[in-house]
């Protein structure tokens, strides 16, 4: 047994954490020091600081992480930022063993803040195969036990018409090699229809989930979002379908927003907002009233559908900044979607999980027991000042610590 002694909820609440170390769950949650604790039981005493359940980051970009010096993007934008990309791989700039390298860090960096799963977008083109797909899996290899992890194939275009053959076999490739989830960016495929009929196909045959890119644009006029949601909804796919990003319809009018939140919740499609990397992205053309880049969170949560938030892009072309962790992406969802913290703080713990297919952490019995530590006097305060004094644990083991020191010289 393990007890986490003298912990504070988010309610205020002072208590004792037990967790059966056999399972990885929690046990059960008393007021402090009012249960008997068997000598034999390992006993970490968290005086006083705030436990919340774990974070988790429902959408990274491993292989591209941490390459903001090695990739400049001077344009600023999405394109800049692919062409970028793209010229660096070209170029031999992005060599296998950096990948790994800059991967592991990533990773660590994530562990470090409180994230124990993380999904991560992985490209696979005609052009790199699936030579960043094992890279991020060797770096994945040394965090087992440590973080949970999903990778999705993000195809590049085409992957419709007389041109696709190859990225096609990179994407079949990359299934085969075991990715959990089959992603893409349907708005930018010559026919978006067909490219989201194949991913559907795709991943029933193979038996996985999906996660695309979907209308990361200000464009009013791409709405593939609402295609996504009828064909899942007629086709019945039996998986779990994410849609990230999804700015366009942020720029729908109240009437469209409601009309394809509503389809997108009866699908069953979850929605990833990644306020990070879209507001560096996003607007750049826009001087006046420039929009925010955030799809239509309100709208969405009003029909039902689950939405997560995410970090997306960690200090390479598509965001120079970041630092891989999840109460940055709070407080934006705080200022800049407009949620209270205990909602932003929602969105990147247990909603994200769920959309990840994994477990909430409620403190009930029986919930997985991965919990973060704060020494934060409240889940506001967690969130304003994001205080680097963390304890991580997974499945009730500690994994990772950090403790922040400040002094005031005079």
């Amino acid at each position: 047994m393990r007890v986490l002694r003298n912990a504070r909820l988010a309610d205020g609440s002072d208590v004792d954490v037990f967790i059966d170390p056999a399972g990885g769950t929690i046990s059960s949650v008393t007021d402090s020091g009012s249960a008997e604790i068997d000598d034999a039981a390992e006993i970490d005493d968290l005086r006083g600081w705030l436990l919340l359940p774990a974070m988790a980051e429902p959408h990274a970009h491993l292989d591209k992480a941490l390459t903001a010096d090695e990739v400049p993007n001077p344009k600023g934008d999405l394109m800049g930022a692919i062409e970028a990309w793209f010229q660096a791989a070209e170029d031999g700039r992005l060599s296998y063993g950096r990948t790994v390298e800059r991967a592991t860090q990533a990773f660590e960096m994530l562990l470090v803040h409180g994230v124990t799963a993380v999904r991560t977008h992985i490209n696979v083109t005609a052009d790199i195969g699936i030579a960043s797909v094992l890279a991020v899996q060797e770096a994945a290899r040394a965090m087992e036990g440590l973080i949970d992890f999903q990778m999705v194939a993000l195809t590049g275009w085409p992957m419709t018409g007389p041109d696709s053959a190859a990225n096609v076999r990179a994407l079949e490739e990359a299934v085969e090699a075991g990715v959990d989830l089959v992603g893409g960016c349907p708005n930018l495929q010559d026919d978006p229809p067909a490219h989201i009929a194949d991913v559907l196909a795709l991943a029933t045959s193979a038996g996985i989930d999906i996660d695309l890119h979907t209308d990361e644009t200000l464009d009013a006029s791409v709405l593939t979002l609402r295609e996504l949601a009828r064909q899942v909804g007629d086709k019945g796919f039996d998986g779990s379908v994410a849609a990230s990003h999804c700015v366009s319809l942020g720029m729908q009018p109240p009437d469209v927003q409601e009309a394809v939140a509503t389809e997108v919740a009866a699908a069953g499609i979850s929605v990833i907002t990644l306020p990070q990397t879209n507001l560096f992205l996003q607007g750049r053309d826009d001087p006046q009233a420039t929009p925010r880049g955030l799809t239509a969170i309100n709208a969405l949560l009003d029909a039902g559908a689950l939405v997560a938030a995410g970090a997306d892009n960690v200090q390479d072309p598509f965001n120079l900044v970041g630092r891989s962790d999840p109460l940055e992406t709070a407080a934006l969802m705080v200022m800049a979607g407009h949620r209270l913290p205990a909602d932003a703080y929602d969105m990147v713990t247990n909603t994200a999980r769920r959309v990840m297919g994994l477990p909430p952490v409620n403190f009930e019995p029986g919930d997985p027991a991965d919990l973060v530590a704060i020494d934060a006097a409240s889940l506001r305060g967690a969130v304003a000042d994001a205080p680097m004094s963390r304890r991580v644990y997974r499945r009730g083991r500690l994994v990772a610590s950090a403790d922040q020191q400040t002094q005031v010289l005079r």
